[in-house]
């Protein structure tokens, strides 16, 4: 063997070996995007890249006029639903799903489990109807979503894609579907997208699907992780919706992972926007500095003093022994209480330790002089006993007189 020849053998040895950056190639369930590359009356051409080309039917792309609804070099979002035993060919269903055209259809997209386009018609008992392909199915409530929805009617008008659960052919056909199907399965997908990126202090974008009182939770792409009341803000909040509402796009850190008894979400996410946000203490001390006025609303009331708050975030303390202008109290309350507005000043600044002296006995300013006591008045009271004494006399003196 010479050298060209050594060299060719080498080439095609080099060609037939799957190299460490090629992807695998996608196996059926799995989601995929390329190019539309050509369309036919029958199918049309998708490019997957890595010299992966897949085959959807022009049928599920065409509108009411038989007109088709995308063209050459649009990308497509579609799933492997078959690979051609014979040729390898990929075959692609849209994940929307896609229209037929007839029962026969509608029986074998129930058999091959895949997606199916229909329009929800109207609300009937216990769920929706749906029309496809001229026939006429339900969908449970319990189905239509991943959560419960109360309100079905804001489905009402949409072409959505659903699974087809139950196929009952006859003179009367009967379907029943879910859109929850579907819905859980490209979450599972997400999830493990997800999985692959979550860990402690990653920061990852996501959205709020519910309040609660002790905090809001956010899908996060197919998991769902949980920020506490106590991680929304540095400043004191009643409840979450003070800052956050559904639907809401949030940017969150990882503070713990933990593992769930939960067959469906393996993983307890607890999830924080504190930890992104500045730190109000940081600069405590250039901002407050001793001897300056400050005012805010008295937020707690303890036995030991009264917390007042300077900025979100940042609270300050005045002890017992400052509240009571030099006299002696027994209790913060005699002096304030939650809620009052309060002006201060300020003792001491500890940011390390979070901690800031206040006083209301030293709170005066020449601009705003304490209240002194006036000059006192006469007494009109019964006076000393020599007072009546000495008027007792007097009285006698004049009746004598």
């Amino acid at each position: 063997m010479n050298e060209t020849d050594d060299f060719a053998a080498l080439l095609r040895q080099y060609e037939g070996a799957p190299s460490a950056s090629t992807p695998s190639r996608p196996k059926v369930g799995d989601q995929v995007e390329g190019q539309v590359v050509a369309i036919q009356a029958d199918l049309i051409y998708v490019d997957l890249g890595g010299k992966t080309e897949g085959l959807m039917e022009t049928a599920g792309f065409l509108d009411d006029e038989g007109h088709p609804t995308i063209a050459v070099g649009d990308r497509i979002k579609a799933r492997v639903a078959a690979i051609d035993a014979d040729s390898g060919q990929l075959r692609l269903g849209v994940q929307a799903g896609r229209r037929f055209h007839d029962v026969a259809e509608l029986e074998q997209a129930y058999r091959e489990r895949r997606p199916v386009e229909g329009l929800v018609t109207g609300l009937i008992k216990g769920g929706v109807e749906v029309q496809m392909a001229g026939v006429r199915a339900f969908c449970p409530a319990s189905q239509m979503d991943l959560r419960f929805v109360d309100d079905l009617s804001e489905f009402v008008g949409q072409h959505l894609a659903f699974q087809i659960t139950q196929f009952e052919g006859g003179r009367r056909t009967n379907l029943v579907l879910s859109r929850r199907a579907l819905l859980e399965e490209e979450r599972q997908q997400q999830a493990a997208a997800t999985r692959a990126r979550i860990e402690v202090g990653a920061v990852l974008e996501g959205t709020v699907t519910s309040i609660k009182d002790f905090g809001a939770f956010v899908d996060l792409g197919g998991i769902e992780g949980m920020i506490h009341v106590s991680e929304l803000a540095f400043g004191r909040i009643k409840h979450p919706s003070e800052l956050l509402s559904v639907g809401q796009p949030v940017t969150v850190s990882v503070l713990r992972i933990e593992p769930s008894r939960s067959p469906r979400q393996p993983e307890r996410v607890a999830l924080s926007l504190r930890a992104l946000a500045q730190d109000p203490w940081a600069e405590a001390a250039t901002r407050f500095p001793a001897g300056a006025r400050v005012a805010g609303p008295v937020t707690r009331v303890e036995a030991y003093g009264a917390f007042v708050e300077l900025e979100p975030g940042v609270e300050g303390l005045v002890h017992i022994s400052e509240l009571g202008a030099g006299r002696r109290i027994g209790h913060p309350n005699e002096v304030v209480k939650v809620g009052d507005q309060v002006a201060a000043t300020l003792l001491s600044v500890d940011p390390a330790k979070r901690r800031i002296a206040l006083s209301l006995a030293t709170a005066d300013t020449p601009d705003e002089p304490a209240a002194r006591p006036e000059a006192s008045e006469p007494k009109t009271g019964f006076g000393t006993f020599g007072d009546l004494l000495r008027a007792s006399l007097a009285d006698k003196k004049s009746a004598g007189q």
